[in-house]
């Protein structure tokens, strides 16, 4: 038999009311079960709010020169401290003389080497100038004497010899003319050997060696002067007198190790090395910032850079740490090498991030969560964290700018569960 219209909306309406029956008993039971989840509000409670968000760690070190910043000036030679210009805490600047020693017979040595270098220098000169002109003139005028002398013994030859063949004069006196002829020649060769040596005096192996004298006898001049510098002591670098070892009439003896007169720090590179645990040094890395403070000064901030990260680790109380160096500003001198410093590094920072304080996180069933305020009431809310850092941490998804959650444990609640 066909089912009536009226029949079929019966069917239909009890389908709807069974429905509604069923979706306010359900929304009964949420209202229930939210209730049963809520908590009283009582208690601290902050605003999720964005701020900046620095992840860091903490380290001790101390403040020390860098290398090449302090210096330790000595003597290089042995004397008596004639004058001493420097004290402690007096500025310096670089080429100053902080000490004088008694120099006397250094400059006497320095008088006799500059003697020594003129006779050189005059030996050179004559050397490559050779013979005198009225030298050579008079070797040049003996040898045409010898020459006239020749031309008439010669003639004087051939003469006699012909008296001989006439039978005009005897064997004996061709026999002498022939004998001082003979003489003559060699007088002529001996005047033209002494001309060639007078022009020539002196071989290129003479020049040579008169001149290696003479750049021997500069040596000598310059050692002598640099030995007499070496009188004044200067400072190598700008900056502050740390330490003063001699006074004046002290005798210092210049051995292997040369005595240390004063100690110089140039307060303007300075550096910290932090102490940085073995935990943490594999997260900092060149360049990143670190501030620090001393007790001097505890209500002030450095700041500063990483700039290098020791190798080799400093074992202290079975404590494993790793030098971090750290480079610093002093433009107004303020700090002084060995003082003890608080530094943190910053690791990682995030600008504009939502953040709740660390307190106000709870771990619920294996989850983040926090309680977000709602009236009198706070409703647990999960929550996905990112980085933390001054204690404060990131809230990525959960939770809106300006929501009220609570921080630490609300007054009087036991029930924990958690809100789905």
């Amino acid at each position: 038999m066909p089912t009536s219209p009226n029949r079929g909306r019966r069917r239909w309406a009890v389908i709807a009311l069974g429905l509604l029956v069923v979706g306010a008993a359900a929304s009964v039971a949420v209202l229930a079960l939210r209730r049963a989840e809520a908590k009283p509000s009582a208690g601290p409670q902050a605003v999720a709010s964005r701020r900046t968000l620095r992840s860091q760690i903490q380290a001790t070190g101390v403040v020390r020169a860098m290398v090449g910043a302090e210096v330790k000036v000595g003597a290089r030679i042995s004397g008596k401290v004639e004058k001493l210009l420097a004290n402690i805490g007096d500025p310096v600047e670089k080429g100053a003389t902080i000490a004088k020693l008694e120099d006397s017979d250094l400059r006497a040595r320095v008088a006799r080497a500059e003697a020594d270098r003129a006779a050189a220098r005059a030996q050179l000169a004559l050397i490559r100038r050779g013979a005198r002109v009225e030298e050579i003139a008079e070797s040049e005028a003996a040898l045409r004497q010898a020459e006239a002398e020749l031309a008439l013994a010669t003639s004087d030859v051939r003469r006699r010899t012909t008296l001989v063949a006439g039978g005009l004069v005897s064997a004996e006196e061709a026999e002498r003319s022939q004998r001082d002829h003979a003489v003559t020649t060699a007088k002529v060769a001996s005047a033209r050997s002494r001309l060639a040596l007078t022009r020539q005096r002196y071989l290129p192996e003479d020049v040579a060696l008169a001149e290696a004298r003479f750049k021997q006898a500069e040596a000598a001049v310059a050692e002598a002067q640099a030995t007499l510098a070496y009188a004044a002591i200067t400072a190598p670098i700008r900056g502050v007198i740390a330490q003063v070892t001699t006074q004046e009439g002290e005798t210092v003896a210049a051995g292997l190790n040369s005595p240390t007169f004063v100690t110089i720090i140039d307060l303007d590179r300075l550096e910290v090395a932090g102490y940085v645990d073995e935990v943490d040094v594999g997260r900092v890395k060149l360049g990143q910032i670190a501030v620090f403070t001393v007790d001097s000064f505890p209500d002030v901030e450095f700041t500063g850079k990483v700039t290098a990260i020791y190798p080799r680790a400093v074992i202290q109380s079975n404590v494993v740490n790793y030098i971090t160096t750290i480079a610093i500003e002093n433009s107004k001198g303020r700090l002084k090498p060995d003082m003890t410093a608080t530094v943190t590094i910053t690791l990682e920072q995030r600008d504009g991030v939502l953040t709740v304080p660390d307190q106000a996180l709870r771990r619920e069933r294996g989850k983040r969560v926090v309680y977000r305020v709602e009236g009198q009431k706070a409703y647990p809310r999960e929550v996905k964290v990112g980085m933390r850092g001054g204690g404060f941490t990131e809230v990525i998804t959960g939770l809106r700018e300006g929501d009220v959650v609570l921080v630490g444990e609300p007054a009087a609640v036991t029930d924990k569960k958690e809100k789905p």
